[in-house]
This record gives structure tokens, sequence and C-alpha cells, in this order.
């Protein structure tokens, strides 16, 4: 059963050190602000955290890092002009970086939410982002074995949701929110409309109810 929440602080509550997170958006377009100010309160440390890009500015993901609660960051973006947090600490040696192909993120995302053990791509094939990794060849070209990405924790972002848990997105907010919603043991999701059963269109619905376990509604 979905976790009708009525705070942010309690949707985040229990998250332990060490945690693998999943955070959604895409820069800041789809990211859960007020999720991760709340995580950032809630005091868990040690995380590894999973996002498309290392954080922007000094906001948001940004601010998670500047508050010294993440050891690991998994991206494929690491570096922007607006990266600054995120350079500062992985050049001084406070925080380890793997970078992963933007495709090969959301698929080995996708693979954990629905129970593939992994699969070969030819995305990284003899680059370094391929060193200990296993090949294959097939019809005579070089993949890579990717392994799943699942996590403790997804927190994500939606336009509404309905008290059952399913999920309507907005526009190019959607991103990777979805597929990290799958993936993940505890889904925590900020929404800022939240209505009855039944008031959602069923062909518009993208997340079902089945993969979100706290809901809680944000001013924006």
């Amino acid at each position: 059963m979905t976790l009708l929440c009525t705070s942010v602080d309690e949707a985040v509550s229990g998250i332990a050190d060490g945690s693998t997170v999943l955070v959604g958006g895409f820069g800041t377009t789809g990211m859960p602000f007020d999720l991760i100010y709340a995580l950032i309160r809630q005091g868990a440390r040690d995380l590894t955290v999973v996002s498309n890009n290392a954080g922007n500015g000094d906001t948001g993901l940004a601010a998670l890092l500047a508050a010294g609660r993440v050891s690991k960051v998994v991206c494929s973006f690491p570096r922007q002009t607006d990266s600054w947090v995120f350079d500062e600490l992985y050049r001084s040696g406070k925080i380890e970086l793997e970078v992963v192909p933007q495709g090969n993120l959301a698929e080995r995302m996708r693979a954990a939410g629905a129970g593939i053990g992994g699969f070969y791509t030819r995305t990284g094939a003899g680059t370094l982002l391929a060193e200990g990794k296993e090949t294959r060849e097939i019809d005579g070209r070089t993949y890579v074995l990717e392994r799943p990405i699942a996590a403790d924790v997804a927190l994500i972002s939606a336009h509404t949701a309905d008290t059952l848990g399913n999920l309507v997105y907005r526009k190019t907010a959607r991103n990777f929110n979805p597929v990290m919603a799958t993936a993940a043991t505890t889904t925590i999701v900020q929404v800022q409309h939240l209505v009855e059963p039944g008031a959602l269109d069923p062909e518009a619905v993208v997340t079902p109810g089945i993969y979100v376990d706290r809901i809680v509604q944000v001013s924006s």
C-alpha cells in the first residue's frame, strides 16, 4: 500500500547511512528538490547517488553534495558549467565517481526493475568505461556486459498522483523518474497534485502505483 505522507520529512524518514539513492531529474528539470532538502535535514551519510548529472549550482543535488552526505556519484554528465560543487569535491578526493553513458544508465535501472540480470551493449566497448567488464563478440562486434543498477531508495518527482500511487508526469520532467521508480526497494515521490482514485485517465498513467511506496504533496 502506498503511504500518504504529511510532510517531506516524514517521507524520507528511515533512509539509512550508506544507502544507494536514485535521484530523478535531467539537470534541474524533474528533480525532487523538496525531498532532497528533507534528506539533508534527515542526516543520512555516506550515500551513493545515481543521477543523470552531478548537480547544478548550489541547489538540489548540489546542496546534498555540499553538505558532505555523498561518498559516490554514478552519473552520465559529472561536469557542466555550473557543477562547481562536485568539481571541487572530486578534485580534492572527497567523492568517488562512476561515469555511465546515458543510455546505459537508463537501461541498467530498467534492467533492475524488470528483473534482468544484465545486458550486452556496444556502448563503451573499446574505451576506458569497459575496463574490468566482461565482453563478448556477437556477429563480429564487441559488446560489453552491463549489470543492473538497483537501489535502496528512489527520490522522484511527478506532476500528479492519485492516492493509490499512480503517477502522471509533465512533459520533459518525466525523464529518468519512471525508470527509477521501478529500480528501488523504496520509491518516494513528491507531487504537485494529489487526486482520488478514478480521477486520472488510465492511458496517461506512466508509473503504476505498485512501484510507489510513499507520496507527499508539495507546493511546487
